[in-house]
This record gives C-alpha cells, structure tokens and sequence, in this order.
C-alpha cells in the first residue's frame, strides 16, 4: 500500500495549486494522531518573524499564517524558538515537523528539504536617512556594506558588484558578513558600515518603526521565494500544507494577513513547491 500511496501524493505535489485545493488531502496519520504541528521560527526578523516589544510575545506574517493554518488542519501549533542555522536539521530529525520563519527556497536547501512557496521578496540595499554622499545604489561601490553571512545574500551582493561596480571601472563592494539582519542594522548604526542588505519586505517596517532613520536604495536586486520547510520524506504533509495554504489564497484570508502587514506586494496566487534557484 505504501508504495501505491507515496508516489499517488508526489504526483498531487507537481500538479496545479487548483487541483490541490479542489483535492482534500489528509494530514499524515502521525500528526493527526498527535494532533500538534511543531514549528521552527526565530523571531529576530520583522515584520515576518519578531516578538512585540510591548509583551515579548511572538507575531508577524508568519505566526499569523502558522496559527491559521494549523487552525484549519484541525491541530493545535506549537512554535519552537530554533536558531536559525538549526533548522533545517531539526527537520531532517524530525525534532520540529515545519519551518515557518521568513526561509528563502533555494536549490542548495532543496537537497535536505521541500519547501513550500507562499511568498517572494528579494534582497536590498539600504543605508542610514543622514548619509548624504549616498543617494543612490551605484553610489555603494568601493563602500563597506553588511549582511547575513548565514543567507544567499554576501554571493548576490558580490554578484551585483561585479556587474554594477566592476564593470564599469569602479571599486568593488567591501562585502562584511554579519551574524544576521539585526547584527548588520547595529554595526551600520554604528557607522562601522556605510550600508546593509536584508530582505526587501523588512525594511518598509523598519522604516515605520524608527523614523527618519534608514532609506532604502534602488529595489530588490533579485527575486527570491520565501518557503514554508517540510521534511522531504513527508510528501503527505506537503500535500496537506499546500493545499490549505491554497484554500486560504482563494479565499482571501491568506492576503488579509499579508495586508495586515503592509506586504501586499509579496503575495503570490498560486502555491507552488521548490520554486527556488
């Protein structure tokens, strides 16, 4: 029986968003037997995943998305604070059954997890309001700029310095890989670095919460999907995610959410698996 159940359900994940949602699939017999989702997030990455300054509570995209879709799968969601670089191995232990913090599908992920793609955003510069002598991205070149070394982001930065920077003659990036977005933020604070890079939908956020403080610069130099991990062995668990997650683009809960936050230029239409390059 397995072996004419699991590839019945791998087929259903290569098929289209609508069939997904027009298809009921079942949570894995385990889950539904437990009757709790465990979900890895590190709130350290607003407005996607943070905890509100006023009662150290967890909130943002996806703890609004998390709790509504384990809301309609029937189970009860319990957050497990995970450091970051952990998460993917708490899943192929299967210590947490999803990850559901602001995580960008990308083809190298891809070889220990399935991701589920329920938004996109991309990476952008951006500096302090005061630095007058940057007012535009090219302006960068030959400046100390900083970023997440656990992202994809120091490889595209260097990437852009080599088609914006050097090839037109101009010094190159110095590129300085922080501990996370939050670490960058302080360090360019600081006036340790004259700008950073984090995804293209915190830094509206980090705008409203402290004013005249940041300025973004240019756009998001790439596009990137944001996923919802899933250990691979568990196609069944895809299946269910995906197809929930559908139901909720059809019918609007899913961009409510999202206009919520302000990031209605993230959404995507169609739910779709291991999009990222």
């Amino acid at each position: 029986m397995k072996n004419l159940i699991i590839p019945t359900v791998l087929a259903a994940l290569m098929a289209s968003a609508s069939a997904w949602a027009a298809t009921p699939v079942e949570l894995p017999a385990a889950i539904k037997e437990k009757g709790v989702l465990v979900v890895a997030i590190m709130p350290n990455y607003p407005p996607m995943d943070f905890k509100d300054p006023a009662t150290n509570t967890l909130t943002g995209i996806d703890y609004d998305l998390g709790n509504a879709l384990a809301q309609r799968l029937g189970v009860k969601i319990q957050w497990q604070e995970t450091a970051f670089e952990q998460m993917v191995s708490g899943l192929v232990t299967k210590r947490v059954d999803l990850v559901l913090s602001g995580m960008t599908d990308t083809a190298e992920r891809q070889k220990s997890v399935t991701f589920i793609d329920y938004f996109t955003s991309g990476p952008q510069f951006y500096t302090l309001s005061k630095r007058d002598d940057i007012k535009d991205v090219t302006d960068l070149c030959g400046k100390k700029v900083g970023t997440s070394r656990r992202t994809t982001w120091p490889a595209e930065a260097a990437a852009w310095s080599k088609a914006n920077c050097e090839s037109n003659g101009k010094p190159a990036l110095i590129i300085l890989g922080s501990e996370g977005s939050a670490d960058a933020r302080a360090q360019l604070r600081q006036g340790r670095l004259d700008a950073a890079m984090q995804g293209s939908e915190t830094i509206p956020y980090l705008m409203s919460q402290e004013k005249d403080t940041y300025k973004p610069l240019g756009s998001a130099i790439s596009k990137q999907f944001t996923g919802l991990g899933v250990n691979k062995a568990n196609p069944e668990l895809v299946a269910a995610v995906a197809a929930t997650l559908q139901s909720m683009v059809d019918d609007g809960s899913y961009g409510a959410i999202l206009k919520k936050w302000d990031l209605e230029s993230g959404a995507v239409q169609k739910i779709d698996v291991n999009k990222g390059m």
